[in-house]
């Protein structure tokens, strides 16, 4: 009975030595647990984590830095927090772009865009030579500040006066310029015609947006002649009633 527990005891011994033996020497043999290996789990997850915070860091640099930038572009916000900083940053752009949008309505410098502007103007808002060309009081007129922006064609000064005279609007003020090829006409006009019966400003201020338009962005120089014969009959079918 000793003799047979040795001999199975140096058995199970021998069998796992052989199994130890044919795991080394096999490749495709696949174990159904997992082995731990001292030390190379941790030197992955301290390497990953390594990565991470130093891409962190990178990103926190470049806002820092953008933050720098930006303090040098807004005065007196040396000591302000970083939401103050954005909202003043905020309220500078849209500072600006008021700013921009004024100079550019009151430069008669012609741009390269085909564009129409038509808004109502006070007579407080014009200038006091060009108010007293006005007969009258300025209560029973309207003012109208017309900008026109397109290609500088010989027809455009033609149709323009023929678009004034439809709408009885009399000219207070024109500003005319021409460079490279285009031109910009800002013009103040004034309508006598408010006591009318029928007489709609609304009406008025679209009708001569839509002639306008149709003055600076033509579809081609060949039918100008006919667009002029439409504007006529559109100008008369509303006014002359």
């Amino acid at each position: 009975m000793e003799d047979y527990y040795q001999s199975s005891t140096w058995s199970d011994a021998e069998n796992r030595f052989n199994f130890s033996d044919q795991i080394g020497r096999d490749s495709s043999f696949v174990i159904p647990w997992t082995i731990q290996v001292d030390g190379v789990a941790e030197d992955k997850t301290s390497t990953v984590y390594n990565s991470h915070r130093q891409a962190e860091k990178r990103r926190r640099d470049r806002i820092n830095a953008q933050l720098s930038a930006l303090r040098k572009l807004i005065p007196m916000s040396d000591k302000m927090d970083k939401a103050a900083l954005l909202k003043g940053a905020v309220e500078q752009v849209k500072d600006l772009k008021r700013k921009a949008a004024e100079i550019s309505k009151a430069s008669n410098i012609p741009t390269e865009m085909d564009e129409v502007t038509v808004d109502w103007v006070l007579p407080e808002d014009i200038s006091p030579n060009n108010t007293r060309q006005v007969m009258g009081s300025s209560r029973d007129k309207i003012f109208i500040r017309a900008s026109v922006c397109c290609d500088d064609q010989p027809q455009v000064f033609t149709e323009l006066i023929k678009v004034l005279k439809g709408l009885r609007l009399n000219t207070i003020k024109a500003d005319i310029s021409s460079v490279g090829g285009r031109m910009k006409s800002n013009l103040i006009l004034c309508c006598n015609s408010v006591d009318e019966e029928g007489f709609s400003p609304t009406t008025l201020k679209q009708s001569l947006n839509v002639v306008l338009s149709r003055i600076a962005s033509p579809s081609d120089a060949s039918n100008a002649r006919i667009r002029s014969k439409r504007q006529r009959l559109f100008l008369l079918s509303q006014f002359t009633q």
